[in-house]
């Protein structure tokens, strides 16, 4: 069957040259962008619950972007001001420059790793006397705290937002030819809103291992699947497949 509808668990994209867009226009198709899963603060009155005191820590653990508005959130709240002295480790260049919106990021103490947690892991050891704060959320993966505990350093965990099942009530009359998922949060999603959602003609994309695990445990058929050595991106994915499947016979 040829592709003409996508729906992608993620909200739209807000730069003007998303892939997305470009695929959209380049394939003719029609791409819908709808957030399964979205994110919730935790207050300060439950993050002391935590016993957490953000004076305590010189360093900081910063995963995502999520975990960078969500700190410097709690720090307001909290009315602590941050430190010029602090230090932020980023697993990425993108959290890192996400940073700006904050502090002026050529003033700071800013170590960025590659990509993925573990890579971070040889700048953590340098300040290992440092009190690091993880400010993180709900559904973290378990490497990460494995990671930390492995380098003995003086670490805590604290949970400064939630992500939580979006109501997606509105589309239970909708059909896509494609949904497109992210993380097993958004598959789970999908069945708390329709628990009795039957794949049949629809075509399922995922991106990550533990996406396509959550996938198939919920008995779904995997269509699509990023990153591969060929497709390292998910638009690479759906377009390798739209190109297979609408060409004409």
């Amino acid at each position: 069957m040829k592709v003409k509808t996508i729906l992608v668990s993620q909200p739209e994209p807000k730069i003007e040259n998303s892939p997305y867009f470009d695929l959209q226009e380049k394939q003719k198709v029609k791409i819908d962008f709808r957030p399964f899963i979205h994110v919730e603060g935790v207050d300060a009155k439950e993050i002391r619950l935590q016993k957490v005191d953000l004076k305590n820590y010189t360093a900081i653990v910063l995963t995502s972007r999520n975990a960078v508005d969500h700190y410097f959130r709690v720090a307001d709240e909290m009315r602590f001001k941050v430190p010029d002295t602090m230090k932020y480790f980023c697993q990425s260049e993108a959290v890192a420059y996400y940073l700006q919106k904050y502090v002026v990021y050529r003033k700071r103490k800013i170590y960025v790793g590659k990509r993925n947690f573990a890579e971070l892991t040889p700048l953590i050891k340098k300040y290992k006397d440092e009190a690091f704060l993880l400010p993180t959320t709900d559904k973290l993966k378990p490497e990460v705290p494995e990671i930390l505990n492995d380098l003995n350093i003086n670490w805590k965990k604290a949970i400064f937002y939630k992500t939580v099942i979006s109501d997606l009530s509105d589309l239970a009359d909708v059909y896509y030819d494609i949904l497109v998922f992210f993380s097993p949060s958004g598959i789970d999603s999908l069945f708390y809103n329709f628990p009795d959602f039957k794949q049949n003609e629809t075509r399922i994309a995922v991106f990550g291992n533990t996406t396509i695990k959550a996938a198939e445990e919920k008995g779904l058929r995997v269509d699509i699947a990023a990153p591969t050595p060929e497709t390292p991106s998910m638009t690479m994915a759906l377009e390798k497949y739209i190109n297979e499947v609408n060409k004409k016979k």
